[in-house]
C-alpha cells in the first residue's frame, strides 16, 4: 500500500477541521475511508465532531432572530413568523422547521390564557395598588371581606370537555356532553369570603342593577358580619369595579353604613382570592355523581357545596395575597399566572 504524504496527511486533518465528513475527505483525495478515520483519530489536533443529519438550514444568528420574533409576540404564531419572514424575502422556511427550531430552544406550544385586556392605565393602576399594600401583613388581609358574582351553568362549562374513546366504539353516556334544547340555563350568584369561612350566598334572578346590589349589600353582606359576629369597624369591603358597584346610590349607602373599603384597581380578577373559591365550587359540582338537570336542582347544589367549603381553605386562599402583589409588582402592573 502507497504510503501518504505528510502533506495529504495535514490536508485530511485541515478538511476534517473545516466540516467536511470522511466519506467527502476520502473521494476528494482518493484514499479509503477508513484510511481517513485513522488519520483523524490518531491526530493530536482538536478536531470538532462531524453533526448527522443535514445541515441545518438557517445560521445560529439567524436561528436566534426567529426566536426573537417569536417570543418578543412579533410574530405571535409560527404560520405569521413563516409568512413575516417570506414577505421579507430572509428565507423560506415551513411551519415544521420553525417548530423544530422552537423546541430545540425549550419553547412549547400553550393554549393562550384568557385575561383582561389591560391597558397603560390599568397597569399603572396595579402597580401602584401592589405598591401601596405590599407591607400589609396576614394578620391585616385577615380583616378583608372578599365578594364577587359568579355565573354557573345547569349542563357545566361553556368551555369544551373530553373522554377517551377508542375508533369506532359506540358512543356510551360518558362519551356525551348532554345538552337540551334551551341550553339548560345558567344561575348568577353573589357570595363573600371571610377569614372565618364563606358568607351569605344570594342568588341573583334577572339582570343586576344598582338598587338591587344595595339590597344584597344590605341583606347578605351586613348578615355576614352578624353571623360571624363582626362589627362594621372590623372589617374592610372588597369588590371589583363593576358599574353597579360604582354607582353614585351605591357610594352613598356604602358611606350611610360606615363601610370601609379596600381601594381596587379594574381589570384585577387575579388579585382576587374568591376567583379561585368559584373554580373550587365549580370543580365540586362537576364531582359530584348526580348532575343538575334544571335552575332549581343547580341551586340546592350549590348551596350545599358552597356551605361544605372549609375555613382554611378560605384562609389559604387570602394568605396567597403577599405573593398575588409581588408578582404584580415583578409584572409592573401587568399579567400573572393567577
Amino acid at each position: 500500500m502507497k504510503r501518504l504524504t505528510d502533506e495529504v496527511r495535514r490536508n485530511v486533518v485541515d478538511r476534517a477541521k473545516e466540516g467536511l465528513s470522511s466519506r467527502a475527505i476520502a473521494q476528494l483525495y482518493n484514499i479509503h475511508r477508513s484510511t481517513v478515520s485513522r488519520i483523524i483519530k490518531n491526530t493530536d489536533d482538536v478536531i470538532p465532531p462531524q453533526r448527522p443529519g443535514r445541515p441545518r438550514q438557517v445560521s445560529v444568528r439567524d436561528e436566534r432572530r426567529i426566536l426573537r420574533s417569536i417570543t418578543s409576540g412579533v410574530t405571535p404564531t409560527v404560520a405569521q413568523a413563516v409568512q413575516h419572514f417570506k414577505s421579507e424575502g430572509s428565507y423560506q422556511l415551513s411551519v415544521s422547521s420553525i417548530k423544530r427550531i422552537l423546541r430545540r430552544n425549550g419553547l412549547h406550544g400553550r393554549v393562550r390564557r384568557k385575561k383582561p385586556l389591560l391597558k397603560r392605565k390599568h397597569r399603572q393602576r396595579r402597580y401602584a395598588f401592589a405598591l401601596r399594600y405590599r407591607k400589609w401583613k396576614i394578620t391585616q388581609w385577615k380583616s378583608v371581606i372578599w365578594s364577587d358574582e359568579s355565573k354557573f351553568n345547569v349542563f357545566g362549562s361553556d368551555g369544551r370537555q373530553y373522554c377517551w374513546k377508542r375508533a369506532g366504539e359506540p358512543l356510551r353516556d360518558h362519551h356525551v356532553q348532554p345538552t337540551v334544547k334551551h341550553g339548560g340555563g345558567s344561575i348568577m350568584v353573589w357570595g363573600c369570603m371571610t377569614w372565618e369561612g364563606v358568607g351569605n350566598l344570594c342568588r341573583i334572578d334577572g339582570g343586576l342593577d344598582g338598587s338591587l346590589y344595595q339590597t344584597i349589600l344590605e341583606e347578605d353582606l351586613l348578615g355576614t358580619l352578624e353571623w360571624y359576629g363582626l362589627s362594621k369597624g372590623d372589617v374592610i369591603f372588597q369588590h371589583d369595579n363593576d358599574p353597579k358597584h360604582t354607582a353614585k346610590s351605591t357610594q352613598e349607602w356604602i358611606e350611610d353604613n360606615d363601610i370601609r373599603m379596600l381601594g381596587w384597581p379594574a381589570q384585577s380578577p387575579d388579585l382576587n382570592p374568591i376567583e379561585h373559591l368559584w373554580n373550587e365550587v365549580d370543580r365540586r359540582i362537576r364531582n359530584r355523581p348526580v348532575r343538575a338537570t334544571s335552575k332549581e336542582s343547580l341551586w340546592e347544589i350549590l348551596q350545599e357545596v358552597w356551605n361544605g367549603i372549609e375555613p382554611e381553605f378560605c384562609q389559604k386562599l387570602i394568605t396567597s395575597m403577599p405573593d398575588r402583589l409581588s408578582d404584580v409588582r415583578k409584572a409592573k402592573g401587568g399579567y400573572t399566572f393567577w
